[in-house]
């Protein structure tokens, strides 16, 4: 029996051999871009590409090969080309460029109204509005079709180009009988007009909430200008509260500003602002048409403790990272600092030619800020905090210090958002914790609001170089609203540091254009632990692709926010 059973088993053990010998080489092949078609033709074959691949092991490439939304083979156009079947389409790309899909680290998407609409919410951006006056025009063409009572709001103002913040005089020449509030370009300023702050009682000795500020004038009466969150909640109390738009309608403009993104070559968000209400928005967009991947930033607590929404997760043992590649849940943020291009935020040096201003504190304690990311850290989220000034990020820093020294964590990726004003220090302190800066690149519509920061730190705000330099895991962000959408402008902010108007802001942080695809693709999937998945274009990874018009490495530096994107797929799927 035993030298039929050896037998046996010789003969299996060979037959095995014999079959796995051909599925060993079949991979290979695929691998290296040349498998045989034998049933394993792609679904999608791009051919005649720059392929910028952000693959240290592969940088380039002339094509790829997709199959079940993922890629399954990256190299020349004869080896994919091997891979074609009857049913393959068949992309010849003629030259032009394919990048991975771009990915926005932080974005505050929102559903897009037509101007009809209730909901609709004027865009008071400079490219639209130049002028105190041309801002009072555009929101009294709103206000004529807004019924008494009913709010008229506006959006994306820049003081700093229109010369001045408005106030509640400017606004009560829109209308005296409707509630007015617009909103600066940061987020972290509005202004009302002076039926607002009669509604919600505030006077000029109101006293200011922790952690904002009511503007007052050389009399003491309040100006209509609000200086963050707290202060800008506090004068609304007795007015009536915004139009809610039935889930429809937030589906539908929700769509809207997805096409927006995916015209902008952007196939992955982590969505900063994702209340409750937003999980359930995403998912009955996803069941509709949502291609866009989306991480939630769910809003962990106000300036103060935990939400009740970090409180129900915990009740269920939800943790992050939760979902699939379409929609999952991310890093829990607070906000812990102020604004900084709405220069709110806490400096440990004055502002420039304003010796006795450094900013607004924030409004929680340390020891608050302490056992708010501990909570956050122990119900097994990371935390992710808006923080902007020195002075804030050290206490984050201290509170980040803690928490894990309370509860080690290998790999633990805490993320402070915008880290705009740092030095040195704050750097070493970051690298030896293993946190990740998620910087904006807004210079070219924001350089000018930088000039209240001085020369002198020109070098340490936004500093992605020295961050790179330094061996930081680095990752950016268009913080839309507050900037647009657009990775190709952003990677130019990067690249050139220049406003606008053309003046350089800190020409030490500059980075390559290389460098600043990276940040855009991989940087920005390892920033949401999907750098397996997401971030450049190898073999098993999502076929999250861009088609661009030009080489973004072979053009001017300020040319790049012309480069135009010709296509975006998303899983192997064309969707712009």
């Amino acid at each position: 029996m035993k030298p039929l059973a050896a037998l046996l088993l010789s003969r299996s053990l060979v037959w095995k051999i014999l079959v796995a010998v051909p599925m060993i080489a079949t991979i290979v092949l695929l691998v290296r871009g040349r498998a045989p078609l034998q049933g394993l033709s792609a679904e999608l074959v791009i051919v005649k590409a720059n392929v910028i691949t952000v693959d240290e092991k592969q940088p380039q490439a002339e094509a790829v090969a997709v199959r079940d939304g993922k890629i399954v083979a990256v190299g020349t156009t004869a080896q994919v080309k091997t891979l074609v079947g009857s049913g393959t389409q068949i992309i010849d790309a003629q030259g032009r460029t394919i990048t991975p899909g771009f990915i926005d680290a932080h974005i505050h998407p929102r559903p897009l109204y037509p101007f009809e609409s209730p909901h609709h919410i004027v865009d008071l951006a400079p490219e639209r509005v130049r002028s105190i006056e041309e801002l009072i025009g555009a929101l009294k063409k709103k206000a004529a079709m807004t019924p008494k009572g009913h709010w008229v709001r506006g959006s994306n103002y820049q003081d700093s180009k229109l010369g001045r913040h408005p106030t509640r005089i400017d606004l009560d020449q829109v209308s005296a009988v409707h509630p007015i509030v617009i909103v600066h370009s940061s987020g972290h300023v509005s202004a009302v007009n002076t039926l607002v702050l009669q509604q919600g009682k505030v006077e000029g000795d109101t006293p200011d909430p922790p952690g904002s500020k009511f503007d007052r004038d050389k009399n003491g009466n309040a100006t209509g200008l609000l200086f963050e969150e707290p202060a800008q909640l506090r004068s609304r109390r007795g007015s009536p509260p915004f139009p809610v738009p039935t889930e429809e309608d937030q589906v539908k403009g929700l769509q809207v500003t997805m096409r927006n993104f995916l015209a902008k070559g952007i196939t992955s968000v982590h969505d900063a602002s994702a209340f409750g209400v937003a999980i359930a928005l995403y998912q009955e967009a996803l069941a509709k048409w949502q291609p866009v991947r989306v991480t939630m930033m769910v809003r962990g607590g106000d300036r103060w403790g935990p939400s009740e929404i970090l409180r129900d997760f915990r009740k269920v043992s939800l943790r992050g990272n939760f979902g699939n590649d379409r929609l999952r849940i991310g890093p829990v943020k607070i906000t812990h600092g102020n604004s900084f291009s709405g220069r709110t935020c806490w400096l440990y040096e004055p502002y420039e030619g304003r010796p006795d201003y450094f900013g607004i504190a924030p409004g929680r304690s340390q020891e608050q800020l302490d056992e708010l990311i501990f909570e956050i850290h122990q119900a097994g989220f990371r935390p992710a905090v808006h923080s902007n000034g020195d002075r804030e990020i050290d206490q984050v820093l201290n509170a980040f210090e803690k928490a894990l020294k309370k509860l080690p964590k290998r790999d633990a990726r805490f993320r402070i958002e915008h880290a705009s004003v740092t030095n040195p220090q704050i750097l070493e302190r970051m690298k030896d914790l293993g946190v990740i800066p998620v910087f904006h690149s807004y210079i070219y519509e924001h350089g000018d609001k930088l000039e209240e920061y001085g020369e002198k730190r020109f070098d340490r705000l936004i500093a992605v170089r020295s961050a790179l330099d330094l061996g930081l895991h680095v990752a950016d962000s268009s913080d839309y609203g507050v900037s647009s959408a657009d990775p190709m402008l952003r990677i130019q902010s990067l690249v050139t540091r220049k406003s606008a108007q053309g003046k350089m802001y800190g020409a030490r942080q500059r980075i390559t254009v290389e460098e600043a695809i990276r940040i855009w693709t991989l940087g920005n999937a390892f920033a949401g632990f999907e750098e397996t998945l997401k971030g450049s274009i190898e073999v098993g990874k999502l076929a999250d692709l861009v088609m661009l018009e030009q080489d973004p490495t072979r053009v001017s530096p300020d040319a790049l926010k012309d480069v135009k994107v010709l296509m975006t797929i998303i899983g192997g799927k064309v969707e712009h």
